[in-house]
């Protein structure tokens, strides 16, 4: 796993998922900039999970995403999924 805000901070949101892409992973994050690049304008992905748990802490966030990917593993590729406290919605990229 890699944090891109340590790793490379001030990376643009399209070199990001550009950079997830060609690696062939898939992007969890909390910035919905993301479903703008993919929808509206389209950009290429290997899979983006946009995490939505407002007001759990950190640990109880972690649990849920780890426990949403365990269950939904084999979904998640070339997929834009929204992760809610109690339900993940998963939309297949259709290219």
């Amino acid at each position: 796993m890699t944090y891109v805000a340590e790793q490379s901070p001030g990376l643009v949101d399209e070199d990001v998922l550009q950079g997830a892409s060609r690696e062939g992973r898939v992007l969890v994050t909390a910035d919905k900039d993301f479903g703008e690049l993919v929808f509206r304008q389209g950009r290429l992905h290997s899979g983006i999970i946009l995490i939505r748990l407002h007001g759990l802490d950190p640990t109880e966030k972690g649990r849920i995403a780890v426990t949403a990917v365990a269950d939904h593993g084999s979904e998640l590729e070339r997929s834009f999924a929204v992760l809610e406290q109690g339900r993940m919605r998963i939309r297949k990229r259709l290219s």
